[in-house]
């Protein structure tokens, strides 16, 4: 019975998803993304601190500016616009949301709001990059689109019925919450009222979010209902001691409605179940995902790689397999487990920057050959011939076409100091630097607006761009150079925070703290660039070099690589000279050490 049962629903989900798939193809293109999500409880940090993450991993299009949303009154009635989504750059222009780096410019046109609703009276402060990143009250949001059984059309195409996007969601819950149950509750009531839609690509209609504050961290996933003009949405905590991943596939299972210390829900979570035969009270706790999500999307392993390899390094003596029949049905991985060891931030870079290195499914390990003679991870999106052969890539955590990634550090100790700390690196994570800031700075600098319409030598997007670019001349030696760099300057930068919380502590001065933090910032774009041009010149045309006196190092090819293509089988050697030749022919000396030969006599 129970797999006739689970046979049905797959039935049921995949022709759900067939019809609206073809809605939303004949109705509107959304931009994909496929974004990993981490989170971490108060007890299972080194600190205390609770951490979230985010890889904004898009397609070269999405826009990866960081701006400021200052705080706001606003008169009583006043109505709160709520704009489409598009998340390419321009994200949004307009003047409504008092953000300087929304203005229109070079001719573009201001935004028209879809709809309205009512304003609060005052609005927090929050930074936001596609969504909103991290507010004045330490709440804290990452994002992660999954597949889901239902969807919806936005108030802004014809036949549109739902005003609220994840973008929007989060952006509003940053303006009005002060903890991270306000910002679910405040995000699913709107979306219940309102309507909900999801990116309306491939990847389907449903939303995750890690939502944080100083004391919890939750899991939040939200998709429409069948009507299209509301949602469903469920959420569990994190508990304290609890490290989680998501990657683009729901991950909560038993929900339990009596338990609100751990569980938060739509009515209509039960209620449309219930309706469609899926689930009713005899069969126990509902199984969110077994119900609500479409699976994994693009490959199987898509989503189950990444949640295997966030716990491999997080809590490898769980062992988890690595294999699996179907993630949809095989709750094979847990919602959360306890680390290991306590966590860091930069435990969360590196979780950020794996392509399973060191293990079978290290994406640029010798013997393979997709990654070329120097074990480049990058595997392109397919095009007309990958689809036309059939097949796909494994899919890495660190990815080359991530458009920005952030980790959110909600501190309990630090909300009459600098509050939360956001560590934000444009572009893939495997070129970037992690830079900290807090939301009581009073800007972002210019140097974090950089996007991919416009080559900038001042923008920290173009200089992480330019490292991981050129580090693919030769990416098993140049990574080492990156690495190092890496690590000095994220190291030092939590050496400044540390050193900034003390010195706030003492003098109160914001504006000294911000000064401290402008400094870092700075120098970490300085730094980036010069990397870019050191690796171009330390790797260039193939040699090795490293400065004067040791130019031009010849290390060749990996022998695997050789064999692997054939090297052995090329053109022979030459054949006998000419035997009169009486001039005898030095062997085993290089050119450049004839030349210098020749000019010392």
């Amino acid at each position: 019975p129970s797999y006739n049962i689970t046979l049905w629903l797959a039935t049921c989900h995949k022709m759900a998803w067939t019809t609206f798939l073809i809605l939303h193809i004949l109705s509107f293109i959304a931009i994909s993304h496929s974004c990993t999500v981490f989170l971490a409880g108060k007890n299972a940090t080194t600190d205390g601190s609770v951490l979230i993450s985010h890889s904004n991993d898009g397609e070269f299009t999405t826009d990866p500016r960081l701006v400021k949303v200052p705080a706001a009154d606003h008169a009583s009635g006043s109505q709160r616009p709520i704009f489409f989504s598009p998340e390419e750059y321009p994200r949004y222009v307009g003047t409504d949301r008092g953000v300087p780096e929304y203005y229109p410019v070079d001719g573009q046109e201001s935004f028209e709001a879809i709809g309205h609703i009512p304003q609060v009276p005052h609005t927090y402060a929050y930074i936001e990059q596609t969504y909103g990143a991290l507010n004045e009250k330490q709440v804290g949001i990452g994002e992660s689109t999954c597949s889901a059984v239902f969807g919806s059309v936005p108030l802004s195409h014809p036949d549109g019925t739902a005003l609220f996007s994840i973008d929007e969601l989060s952006r509003v819950a940053m303006e009005r919450a002060g903890t991270a149950r306000d910002a679910i509750t405040i995000m699913g009531d709107l979306a219940v009222r309102y309507g909900f839609y999801g990116p309306g690509s491939f990847e389907g209609e449903g939303e995750s979010l890690a939502v944080s504050d100083p004391d919890e961290a939750w899991i939040f996933h939200i998709l429409p209902d069948p009507t299209g003009r509301s949602a469903i949405w469920a959420a569990q905590r994190v508990p304290e001691g609890h490290f989680a991943v998501i990657a683009n596939m729901f991950v909560i299972r038993a929900v339990d409605p009596e338990d609100s210390d751990n569980f938060l829900m739509s009515e209509s979570v039960h209620s449309v179940a219930s309706e469609r035969g899926w689930w009713n009270p005899y069969m126990g706790l509902l199984d969110f995902t077994a119900t609500y999500s479409d699976g994994e999307y693009a490959h199987k392993f898509y989503s189950g790689r990444r949640v295997w390899g966030a716990y491999h390094l997080a809590a490898p003596s769980l062992e988890i397999p690595s294999d699996y029949d179907n993630l949809l049905t095989d709750a094979v991985y847990p919602v959360s487990a306890q680390p290991d060891e306590l966590l860091t931030v930069g435990d969360f870079f590196k979780m950020h920057r794996y392509y399973y290195q060191g293990t079978k499914f290290e994406l640029g390990a010798e013997g393979d050959l997709a990654g070329g003679p120097f074990g480049s991870p990058d595997r392109f999106r397919e095009s007309k011939n990958e689809k036309a052969l059939g097949g796909a890539w494994e899919r890495a955590i660190g990815l080359y076409r991530t458009s920005d990634s952030h980790v959110v550090q909600s501190r309990s100790w630090a909300d009459e100091g600098l509050g939360g700390i956001l560590w934000f690196g444009p572009s893939s994570p495997l070129g970037t630097v992690f830079t900290p800031f807090f939301v009581g700075m009073s800007g972002i600098p210019s140097s974090f607006r950089g996007h991919q319409q416009k080559f900038d030598r001042e923008s920290m997007f173009w200089a992480a761009v330019f490292v991981h670019n050129v580090a693919n001349l030769k990416w098993s030696y140049a990574i080492k150079d990156v690495e190092k760099m890496q690590q000095s300057l994220e190291s030092k930068s939590v050496d400044m925070v540390t050193a900034a919380d003390e010195e706030f502590s003492r003098s109160g001065d914001l504006m000294q703290a911000e000064k401290t933090f402008n400094e870092n910032i700075k120098h970490i774009v300085k730094s980036l660039w010069y990397l870019s041009d050191e690796l171009m010149f330390k790797y260039a045309d193939g040699f090795v070099n490293n400065g004067a006196g040791d130019m031009s190092n010849i290390v060749g090819y990996p022998s695997w690589w050789l064999k692997a293509v054939g090297f052995q089988n090329g053109p022979p050697p030459p054949p006998p000279g000419n035997k009169n030749r009486d001039e005898p022919i030095e062997v085993g000396r290089t050119g450049a050490e004839i030349m210098k030969g020749y000019i010392e006599v």
